[in-house]
C-alpha cells in the first residue's frame, strides 16, 4: 500500500481496463480473494489514518463496493473496534457473490447493523458505489445514499473513500451532480478525505472534481501485478518523469534558446501588456537564454524598467525561424492580423489565450496550424494551451462538454491540430498525437488567479527553447508550474500567490 504523491509517476488505468484486469486477476485466484484482500487493505488504512477512533461508521451499498466495505467492518470489529453497518440493501438482482459472501462473513462475525448512522461516529468509509455506480435519482436507495453521504460530508470526522468517492466518474472526475440536475446537488465536506484506490489507479481521481472530491489518495494493487498486454490509459504525471535540458560550464547565452514573446495588444481602448510582460518574465525565469518582447498596438510600451533584460523588439523585427515564439498573451483584436506569418514561419511555437480564440473563430488559421504538422520533419513543433472554455471554442462543444471528459477532450484536440494540447485545470491533461496523456499531479487553487496562464505560456517557451521536445517541454513546464505552487503553501501559508510572484519564484 502506497500514498500517492507527485514525486512519482504513475499509471493509470480506466474502468474497461480495469474490469480486464479484475477478470484476468480472479481467474487464476481462490474465488472471493480479491473482495477479501481488498477488505483488509481498507480496515488496514483506517487503523493507520485513525487508531484512536470511538465508532466506526461503514455506510455499504448495494454491490461490490459495499462488499469492500462488509470485509473492512468484520476486520475492524474482530480488532476491538465499535462498528456499525448501514447498508441500502440488495439491489433488484440480489448481491453479486462475491459481495453476498462478504456480508454472511461479516453478519456472522457479529458486526452491527442498523438504518441510520451512529449518532457519536468519529470515523466514517464511504463503500456506497464503486467505479460503475452513478448516483442516479430515479434509482432505488439513491436517496438514502444522498442523505448519508450529507451527513458524512457535514460532520467533521475524516471519511475514507472505498476505491472512488460514490458519485465520482472513475474516467472522467466528475460528479454524478454534474449530469443529474439538483436531485444530486455537489456535496461540499467538512472533514478530512482520503480515498484507497484498489488494484488500479484511475484516471478520474487526479483531474476536474476528483481531486477535490479523492482528497489524499492511497493506493493498493492487492498483490496483483500488472502486466504489459494492458497499456495505461494515461499516466499521472510526477517528477520522476521530466525530462532536463542539458546545461553544461562552458555555455553561453545563446546555448538556452531565444524566446520571442507576441501578444500584449495596447491600443486607446486596451491595455493587455501585463499578459505579455508575464509570459516573459517567466520564460527568463525558466531559464532562457534571451527573451525578446514584441507587444502589439499602438501603444506599446518599449522597456520594462523591473525587469531590464527583456528586449523590446516590433513584431516585424522577430526572428522567428530561430526563435521560440509564445503568441497570444493579451493579444487582443491584434493578434488576428500577425497569426498567419506566425503559423507559417515559427519553427517553434506556442499559442495561448487570444490566439487559440482567434484560431477557433477562423477556418483559414485552422487550415495553418493543421499544416505545421507536415513540417515536422524541419523541426516544426507546436504547443497549445487552451483552458476549458477555450477548448470548447476549437472544438466547437461547450465547457460542460470538454469538462464532462477531459482526457477525451484533450486527446480530440491533439488529434484535430496534430499538436501538443495542455488542457488547463485542476489534474491539467498534456496530450499529443502518439503519446500516452498525462495528468499533472501537482498544483493547488492558488494557480488559480489571473496571469498563471501567462506564466505557463512563457515557461513552455522556455523549455521548448532549451532543446526539449513539444511534448516533454508542455510535461515539464505543468509539473514545475504546479510544484512552484505547492511549494508557496508549504512556505508561505498565508500569503496570496499572484502570477508576478509565480515567475519569480522559478529561480
Amino acid at each position: 500500500m502506497q500514498i500517492i504523491t507527485s514525486a512519482h509517476s504513475q499509471p493509470l488505468f480506466d474502468v474497461t481496463a480495469t474490469r480486464r484486469i479484475e477478470q484476468l486477476a480472479s481467474s487464476t485466484l481462490p474465488p472471493h480473494t480479491l473482495m477479501q484482500r481488498a477488505g483488509l487493505a481498507v480496515a488496514r488504512l483506517t487503523m493507520a489514518i485513525a487508531p484512536h477512533a470511538q465508532c466506526i461508521w461503514v455506510a455499504c451499498g448495494p454491490g461490490n463496493n459495499g462488499g469492500d466495505g462488509f470485509e473492512a467492518a468484520m476486520h475492524l470489529h474482530q480488532w476491538g473496534k465499535r462498528v456499525v453497518v448501514t447498508w441500502t440493501g440488495a439491489g433488484q438482482n440480489g448481491l453479486p457473490p462475491d459481495a453476498e459472501t462478504a456480508h454472511k462473513r461479516a453478519v456472522a462475525a457479529g458486526v452491527t447493523f442498523a438504518d441510520a448512522p451512529p449518532p457519536d461516529f468519529d470515523f466514517c468509509i464511504d463503500a456506497l458505489l464503486g467505479i460503475g455506480g452513478t448516483l442516479d435519482p430515479a434509482r432505488d436507495g439513491t436517496e438514502r445514499m444522498l442523505q448519508w453521504l450529507q451527513v458524512m460530508a457535514g460532520s467533521a470526522a475524516p471519511c475514507l473513500a472505498v476505491d472512488v468517492p460514490s458519485g465520482l466518474n472513475a474516467d472522467t472526475g466528475a460528479t454524478s451532480a454534474m449530469h443529474s440536475g439538483a436531485a444530486c446537488a455537489r456535496i461540499h465536506w467538512s472533514g478530512y478525505r482520503f480515498t484507497l484506490s484498489l488494484l488500479t489507479l484511475k484516471p478520474g481521481l487526479f483531474t476536474f472534481e476528483g481531486r477535490d472530491c479523492a482528497g489524499e489518495v492511497w493506493f493498493d494493487n492487492l498483490k496483483v501485478g500488472l502486466t504489459a498486454a494492458e497499456p495505461p490509459s494515461a499516466w499521472l504525471l510526477g517528477a520522476d518523469h521530466l525530462a532536463t535540458p542539458q546545461r553544461l560550464h562552458s555555455s553561453h547565452k545563446g546555448s538556452f534558446g531565444d524566446v520571442a514573446v507576441l501578444g500584449g495588444e495596447s491600443t486607446a481602448r486596451s491595455h493587455m501588456a501585463g499578459a505579455a510582460l508575464l509570459a516573459a518574465s517567466a520564460a527568463l525565469h525558466a531559464g532562457a537564454g534571451r527573451v525578446f518582447v514584441a507587444l502589439l498596438g499602438d501603444n506599446a510600451v518599449t522597456v520594462n524598467p523591473f525587469q531590464p533584460e527583456l528586449m523590446f523588439r516590433s513584431p516585424e523585427a522577430l526572428d522567428m525561424h530561430h526563435q521560440t515564439v509564445v503568441c497570444g498573451c493579451g493579444g487582443g483584436e491584434a493578434v488576428k492580423t500577425v497569426l498567419p506569418k506566425v503559423l507559417s514561419i515559427a519553427t517553434r511555437l506556442v499559442l495561448d489565450a487570444d490566439a487559440l480564440s482567434a484560431i477557433a473563430n477562423d477556418t483559414s488559421l485552422q487550415t495553418l496550424l493543421k499544416a505545421r504538422a507536415a513540417r515536422d520533419e524541419r523541426g516544426f513543433a507546436t504547443v497549445i494551451t487552451p483552458h476549458p472554455l477555450e477548448a470548447a471554442r476549437l472544438l466547437q462543444t461547450t465547457t460542460t462538454g470538454v469538462q464532462s471528459d477531459r482526457l477525451k477532450a484533450a486527446t480530440q484536440l491533439a488529434e484535430l491540430y496534430q499538436a501538443v494540447v495542455v488542457l488547463k485545470g485542476s489534474g491539467s491533461v498534456i496530450a499529443a498525437p502518439g503519446e500516452t496523456s498525462r495528468i499533472n499531479s501537482s498544483g493547488n487553487a492558488r494557480l488559480a488567479t489571473a496571469g498563471t496562464g501567462d506564466v505557463l505560456a512563457g515557461m513552455v517557451g522556455a523549455y521548448l527553447a532549451s532543446g526539449l521536445n513539444a511534448f516533454d517541454a508542455a510535461c515539464n513546464a505543468v509539473f514545475k508550474h504546479g510544484r512552484v505552487a505547492d511549494d508557496w503553501v508549504q512556505s508561505r501559508p498565508s500569503e496570496a500567490l499572484t502570477a508576478s510572484r509565480l515567475a519569480q519564484a522559478l529561480r
